[in-house]
């Protein structure tokens, strides 16, 4: 006799889309490997650098900082508070402005050729004392950058400070722009073995999300089910849960509704959307709706399931270096009407250690909100599905992550079961 597990259409099902590994040695990076990885990431940062005439970068988000330096310390605070950057050259030796009395966190890290305390420019670290703090560190960043070559009308790219900051840079000669824009294009493109630290990352989390299906329970409130993926993710060296993403029953339409105390009930569906900045600094980002209890599903809750996998499926099969963002959105699958004024923001997005370049919209809202460019081979792409109608009831939530390989194929990079109850017919 068939089970139904066995029975149950498969996301793979008529795509040539390459499944899942679980092989340790694509899983997980050898030491040596992790060494040449920062080293390419810091190459493909200056590479960007260059393309635009950029003769330095200071880089204040952790994201980024960890992306060209391999320096990770408080990445959540550091999300808030410019206390910590990184002087990143075109040329030269690259700086790292760390934390007070945190310079021996950065020992061994094969790109950064000097370690100094960091200068905090915030009025929270310097108060009235901030004008003279800031020009402190601006005298010292101007140092650097013409000890690296940079002449007056260089372009120095700087993120996530303040605005004084900035200010200080150009009343010393140097033009600003946007760091985001060089390392953005740098993050999307994985460099040889970053693939084996995003596959590393997947697997922990999806050992995560299988404790916190196991939690789902009638009476369980959406914060205790949901703490259940936090604890492991700590366990096994992830970084933060970056969104709240989950709810339940009538709170799963429309989407975006944080987790609460809301207790679950039974026959209740439960949607998540993971978001986790995990092992070596990298997003594990794929989406589950789950039934809550032991019943079965309503012909409600399949059929809009049934059409958040096919709109994934769809989607994802669509997937393929060469392949213009204008031209995917034109193909995707078309969501009814009912459901449209509640779709997700975008079809699929980059992903990398956070959600990043590109962001890949809907037909309709693309020549409003988006914009085009050509899947390439070594970008992560999540592709993503909310189905919820637009005059309420409950909603679901899917998403997957896969790669397109340098050899031009798709493998799914996600590998977490679907709801058998409710993916039945």
């Amino acid at each position: 006799m068939t089970s139904l597990s066995s029975s149950l259409p498969s996301l793979l099902e008529g795509t040539d889309i390459l499944a899942p590994t679980h092989d340790p040695a694509e899983c997980e990076p050898t030491q040596s490997e992790i060494q040449q990885i920062l080293l390419d990431r810091l190459a493909r940062t200056r590479a960007e650098l260059k393309k635009r005439d950029i003769v330095a970068a200071v880089l204040f988000d952790p994201t980024h900082v960890r992306y060209a330096t391999g320096a990770r310390n408080m990445q959540v605070y550091s999300a808030r508070n410019p206390a910590r950057y990184a002087f990143v050259p075109a040329e030269g030796p690259v700086v790292m402005f760390e934390f007070s009395g945190c310079s021996h966190l950065t020992e061994g890290l094969p790109g950064i050729d000097e370690t100094r305390p960091a200068t905090a420019i915030s009025y929270y670290f310097c108060e009235d004392n901030l004008q003279q703090t800031t020009q402190a560190w601006a005298d010292e960043i101007d140092e650097l950058v013409r000890q690296c070559g940079g002449q007056k009308g260089d372009k120095v790219a700087i993120e996530s400070a303040t605005s004084h900051a900035a200010f200080a840079l150009v009343e010393r000669g140097w033009q600003i722009c946007d760091a985001q824009v060089p390392l953005e294009r740098a993050r999307a493109i994985k460099v040889p073995n970053e693939i084996k630290m995003v596959r590393s990352s997947l697997r922990a989390v999806e050992n995560g999300v299988r404790k916190l299906e196991a939690a789902i329970r009638p009476g369980a409130t959406e914060n205790e089910v949901w703490s259940q993926l936090h604890q492991h993710i700590i366990a096994t060296d992830a970084d933060y849960v970056e969104t709240r993403l989950m709810n339940s029953g009538p709170r799963t339409n429309p989407w975006f509704q944080e987790c609460s105390n809301r207790a679950m009930q039974a026959g209740e569906l439960v949607a998540l959307d993971t978001d986790v900045v995990g092992r070596y600094g990298y997003y594990a980002d794929f989406s589950r709706t789950f039934l809550c209890g032991n019943g079965k599903a309503t012909s409600t809750q399949r059929e809009l399931y049934r059409m958040a996998f096919d709109q994934v499926r769809r989607n994802m099969a669509l997937i393929a270096p060469g392949m213009s963002f204008k031209e995917y959105a034109e193909k995707a699958w078309q969501i009814p009407q009912p459901y449209k004024a509640r779709r997700y923001f975008a079809l699929a997005h980059g992903v990398g250690m956070t959600g990043e370049y590109p962001y890949i919209v809907h037909r309709e809202d693309i020549d409003d909100k988006g914009y085009d460019g050509i899947m390439q081979p070594g970008m992560t792409l999540c592709v993503e599905s909310y189905i919820g109608h637009e005059d309420g009831g409950e909603g679901v939530k899917l998403e997957e992550q896969l790669y397109i390989r340098d050899d031009g194929q798709v493998e799914l990079l996600s590998d977490y079961h679907l709801d058998a109850r409710l993916l039945a017919e």
